[in-house]
């Protein structure tokens, strides 16, 4: 009788934020970048992606669906990940033959982001990882969270990244097959738990120009690049592993962004030349120099991906500084904790600044540094393989 049982696994994987930018490939078909990076892994609490994968004879063909809506899985880098993921179940199932052949059954990946996607808050980075993780929970595989980041490397750079919490390298590697980029952990999140994020949710719609192409773009055109790869991003790399293994704030800050404006300044070096950034987001950038200024040490430290959103490092003890600042100015916008409006700052944002904020700022979003993928009992298909009610 054939076997008509629907598989499941599910999991939920973290939004990371580089310190250290990812910015151009050296091989475009399998992800290889042009040179490291470094993250943050942001509480699962505030930032996640669910992820149920199953598997049954009963499904019609491979399918995503997210945030409710099938998705397209033709494209390369999904069919690289369900490739990659589906050899090395047919190798575990080759040494037992006893295991069910899941690797030749129809795969259905249901997943939910709690967060807008493709809008500069690292959707494809979580939304990868918690696929592969996912599919090797399903697929009961031995890999650890260093070889899967392999595999999530192909469905989107970043992404390798967010298979583990805390602070986390992604090693460029030389080698040709790639075999040697992958995430490699810095330092779990108990090392310096005290790492918070303050992100400003600038503009939630889809970005114009897209990372992979913007990123080529860059390659091909930016003058300033090359310096980049080779002189700007080795030395940041080594200083922020060095900030974050001595749990040293100001070097931390320093190099969050700094390495944030050299990005920048590629993008704009592009030709055509590409803006992520708008005003909101300068003017956020201006604040931040105003609050450090006023305490009269750094407590604060601006970075941005490919798109507006600010995101806002800062220690568990100058919450108050910092949060209290922005509260001040953006109070009406969603997304505070409660306890946001009772923390009051000695640091005032200037006038002006703080009146182009409350124009472009939608929502916020209070969070800090996080674990890694979870296993979790809460599915998006039921046992029956149909999607589950929410």
């Amino acid at each position: 009788m054939a076997d008509t049982k629907v598989y499941r696994a599910s999991t939920t994987a973290p939004v990371n934020i580089a310190v250290v930018k990812y910015w151009g490939k050296r091989d475009a078909k399998l992800n290889l970048p042009t040179n490291s990076s470094l993250s943050v892994t942001l509480s699962q609490d505030d930032l996640r992606t669910l992820t149920t994968a199953a598997c049954s004879a009963t499904f019609d063909g491979d399918s995503l669906t997210l945030n409710g809506e099938l998705s397209d899985i033709s494209g390369a880098r999904t069919q690289a990940c369900f490739r990659e993921l589906r050899a090395r179940r047919a190798a575990v199932e080759a040494a037992n033959s006893a295991l069910p052949k899941l690797s030749t059954l129809p795969l259905k990946i249901v997943s939910e982001n709690n967060f807008p996607t493709a809008a500069g808050l690292a959707s494809s980075a979580a939304g990868f990882a918690a696929l592969v993780r996912a599919i090797a929970n399903l697929y009961e595989l031995p890999e650890s969270p260093a070889d899967l980041s392999l595999i999530a490397r192909q469905g989107s750079g970043s992404a390798c990244r967010s298979l583990f919490g805390g602070y986390v390298a992604w090693r460029m590697g030389s080698q040709d097959d790639g075999l040697d980029s992958k995430a490699e952990l810095v330092a779990e999140a108990s090392h310096w738990p005290q790492m918070r994020a303050l992100i400003l949710v600038v503009n939630a719609a889809k970005k114009d120009v897209p990372s992979t192409s913007g990123m080529q773009q860059t390659v091909a055109t930016s003058g300033l690049f090359q310096q980049r790869i080779t002189q700007v991003v080795p030395a940041n790399m080594t200083l922020m592993e060095e900030a974050v293994r001595d749990k040293d704030f100001a070097k931390f800050a320093e190099v969050t962004m700094r390495d944030s404006n050299s990005f920048h300044a590629c993008c704009a070096d592009t030709y055509p030349p590409i803006f992520y950034m708008n005003d909101a987001s300068r003017a956020a950038i201006r604040a931040v120099e105003a609050i450090n200024a006023q305490a009269g040490k750094t407590v604060a430290a601006y970075t941005y991906d490919a798109g507006p959103n600010s995101v806002i490092y800062f220690l568990e003890e100058d919450a108050a500084t910092v949060v209290g600042a922005f509260h001040e100015v953006l109070g009406a916008v969603g997304g505070w904790k409660d306890g946001a409006a009772a923390l009051k700052s000695s640091a005032k944002i200037p006038e002006q600044t703080a009146a182009i904020l409350k124009d472009g700022v939608s929502r916020v979003i209070q969070t800090g540094v996080g674990s890694g993928p979870v296993k979790t009992d809460e599915f998006l298909i039921t046992e029956d393989g149909q999607p589950a009610k929410r």
